[in-house]
């Protein structure tokens, strides 16, 4: 550990040298000849005098050849808003899938135009908008480059306009982007642009500029160029109040089913709320976000998971006021290992029902943004109010990062976090004040070929330990033919980052993944990847803790459709009892190990169908017994209307005597009703026998005017075997984008 980490500074010193831009297209965009509606219709003068960036190259099924599906489009602008059309022809019947008519759908198997904005020319964020041949309309934020699938985030909201018209052999795409809903370098005369277009009649996807099958369509190291016909001027006030209003009544305990008053305290209670977002742009780079009183009642909850871990399980942040930028704090460290988590304010757990359950926040405040094109600079603060029923006191929660772009593509981040109870009446169950303090390099190179990270974290609380520290390199190398990854870490025993997420402390953690990209011309399979794994934990004390061997294969099928499979040997070392069943069984004892190989496999059907699903299986041994488990989901499509789908988990545990079976299922029916592009009602239902919780959520939203919403939400929560009500709540709720 202590020599790889040099090692690897010198490999990220070197890597940043090596790779190459990409030749890359360049489109015109002039300003209006002629006032643009947006009707989806490209008939006005201003089209017929605008460049054509054309020549589609396809990524899927295939790459470095001209798409079959034909593809044109278009750029304008005016004062206000910049204008994107398409016109895209079909290689078939003009037959278009669509999830539904929810905006922000997702999926490679529907029909879709996509379009992202690297607006300061750093190939490392970017906006984008996108919009299918139903008129439903996506917008969502690249971060990190675009270099790994999850470099997008499409839980980002803002207001824009945008239609599409069907015709016959062709639909096509009329969008207006206002100034004011994005970031820019005011002067600028050039964005880094790229589009892909996907195609549900062969499964086709295709990009402008041309991006290699190993990297994501939204890769922003292999982006076109946007050349301006003069530069942007600052585009003037921009202020947005988004003022709500909201009423709720909930109550605990009831009756069950028989009419018989069950053991629970029943109680009832109403009241009312109102508050504020506003979002001030500070000039076209920089904004100011402001709240007092946030409620997030109209944010879907969480979907139950069936935990047979030791640590904690991951939920992502969907809630709009941390959304823009996020990646300037949430992105330090890595996964699992970040001193940063924005779900740690203004979400508790209700231990009862094992929800989790909004903390009140008082008022908040971010500044993010662009400094100049090398500078990015995020500050937050929260205040959030006392839960005397989980002995929560008001904390105040501080975040100030400063990013500084290096090379082509890469940065160095400093970031420092700050939970504080100022009043300090949280007695001896809460440490006064907890800080961290960080800094990180993040490698890319300018043909995405070489990615990694390197930092240093340190946490500070009023025991002044020591070891209380987070380090870590990783390294990535991805080109046609060949995937390699490799990660090393060393956690002190007394690092806690209590904003943050880590899972564990007090170890040393190296890993290595190998695997090999085939293309076969034949066959069922576009992609065949065989891969080998191999990762392991160790501590001082204990040499090693927990390893795994894995020998699989990840698999992309020409019908867009995916299977993996592998097999698994595991090794662990058990710090305390733990029971594996999670279930309150005997516990197996603290200083035993335990070596087990199982197999796991999964595959997601062509989701192109009416009727897809997903099947995920497990089998093997299990600690010292064995365990078979069956999961997936199945779906089935009401186009366009929405989506009825089944989730469920079942895991049959069995361990000898005396350490008990379990018998753990997870079950969720799903209905997502899209009546038209306004108006959704989403109801899902949760069977958690882990936590031996029944929840049904309903919520209904009218979108009445873009980006202002009436949501009636409903919760309610039982004890399965008798039906017994847990807790419930009504919530009705309106807000309202308010442009000053």
């Amino acid at each position: 550990m202590r020599s790889l980490i040099p090692l690897l500074i010198i490999i990220f010193s070197t890597v940043c040298l090596l790779g190459q831009a990409q030749d890359r297209k360049q489109v015109n965009i002039n300003r209006v000849v002629d006032q643009i509606v947006i009707d989806g219709l490209l008939d006005e003068a201003t089209w017929q005098n605008a460049d054509i960036a054309d020549d589609f190259q396809q990524n899927f099924p295939a790459d470095g050849i001209q798409s079959d599906a034909i593809s044109e489009m278009k750029f304008s602008y005016d004062d206000k808003f910049i204008y994107i059309g398409a016109k895209l022809y079909n290689t078939g019947p003009s037959k278009y899938v669509t999830p539904s008519l929810r905006r922000d759908f997702r999926g490679g198997g529907n029909d879709m135009f996509i379009v992202h904005f690297d607006t300061f020319d750093d190939k490392t964020n970017a906006f984008q908008f996108g919009i299918n041949p139903f008129g439903v309309r996506r917008e969502g934020l690249i971060s990190n480059g675009g270099g790994n699938r999850g470099d997008l985030s499409l839980d980002w909201e803002n207001k824009w306009f945008g239609k599409a018209t069907q015709h016959d052999g062709y639909w096509m795409v009329e969008m207006a982007i206002p100034f004011k809903s994005i970031r820019f370098k005011e002067g600028g005369s050039n964005w880094n642009v790229n589009a892909y277009r996907i195609d549900s009649n062969t499964g086709e996807r295709s990009t402008w500029n041309p991006v290699p099958r190993n990297f994501s369509l939204y890769s922003l190291a292999h982006t076109g160029q946007l050349s301006w016909d003069e530069p942007l001027d600052n585009p003037g006030g921009n202020v947005v109040v988004i003022p709500y209003i909201s009423g709720n009544a909930a109550g605990t305990g009831g009756y069950t089913h028989t009419g018989e008053t069950d053991q629970l305290p029943r109680t009832s209670e109403s009241s009312g709320n109102f508050g504020f977002d506003a979002k001030i742009g500070l000039g076209p780079a920089m904004n100011l976000d402001l709240t007092v009183n946030p409620d997030f009642s109209q944010v879907e909850v969480d979907r139950q998971v069936t935990n047979l871990d030791r640590f904690e399980i991951f939920f992502p942040e969907r809630r709009q006021f941390f959304l823009e930028n996020a990646d300037l704090f949430g992105q330090f460290g890595q996964d699992g290992l970040r001193p940063f988590f924005s779900r740690r304010i203004g979400v508790s757990r209700d231990e009862s029902t094992g929800q989790n359950i909004q903390n009140k926040i008082n008022a908040g405040a971010r500044l993010s943004g662009k400094l100049n094109n090398n500078w990015r600079i995020g500050v937050l603060s929260m205040q959030a109010d006392e839960e005397r029923d989980i002995n929560l006191p008001q904390i105040n929660y501080t975040v100030a990062a400063l990013q500084r772009k290096i090379f082509s593509r890469s940065n160095i981040g400093l970031i420092m976090i700050n939970k504080q109870d100022f009043r300090n009446e949280s007695g001896t169950n809460f440490s006064q004040y907890n800080r961290v303090l960080g800094v990180d390099y993040n490698l890319a190179s300018a043909d995405n070929v070489w990615n990694g990270k390197l930092f240093y974290h340190k946490s500070f609380d009023k025991d002044n330990l020591d070891d209380s520290y987070a380090t870590a390199a990783s390294l990535s190398y991805s080109t046609l033919e060949w995937r390699v990854e490799s990660r090393v870490q060393k956690v002190g025993d007394n690092y806690n980052p209590e904003v943050g997420f880590a899972r564990r402390n007090g170890y040393e953690f190296a890993s290595l993944e190998v695997r090999k990209n085939f293309y076969p011309e034949k066959g069922p399979f576009q992609q065949f990847n065989p891969l080998a794994s191999f990762q392991v934990f160790q501590n001082d004390a204990n040499g090693t803790t927990d390893s795994e061997i894995k020998l699989g294969v990840d698999t992309q099928l020409k019908n867009t459709g995916r299977f993996t499979a592998s097999f698994n040997r595991n090794f662990i070392y058990l710090f305390g009892d733990f029971d594996p069943t999670r279930e309150g069984n005997l516990a197996l004892p603290e200083g035993t190990d335990y070596s087990f190989t199982n197999f796991e496999a999964s595959y997601n059907s062509d989701t192109r169908k009416f009727f897809f699903y997903t099947l995920r299986t497990n089998s093997g041994e299990y600690f010292n017994g064995n365990r078979y488990g069956l999961g997936g989901s199945i779906n089935y499509r009401f186009q366009p209307y929405g989506l009825v789908s089944l989730d469920f988990n079942y895991n049959n545990i069995r361990l000898p005597d005396p350490y008990g079976d379990a018998d753990i299922f997870l079950i969720g029916p799903r209905f997502d009703i899209t009546f038209n592009k306004s108006l959704f009602w989403t109801t899902f239902i949760q069977y958690n026998s882990q936590i031996d919780n029944l929840n049904i959520n309903s919520r209904l939203q009218w979108r009445f005017k873009p980006v202002s919403d009436i949501f009636i939400a409903y919760t309610d929560n039982y004890f399965p075997g008798d039906f017994i009500n847990k807790n419930r709540a009504l919530v009705i709720k309106m807000t309202y984008w308010l442009n000053l």
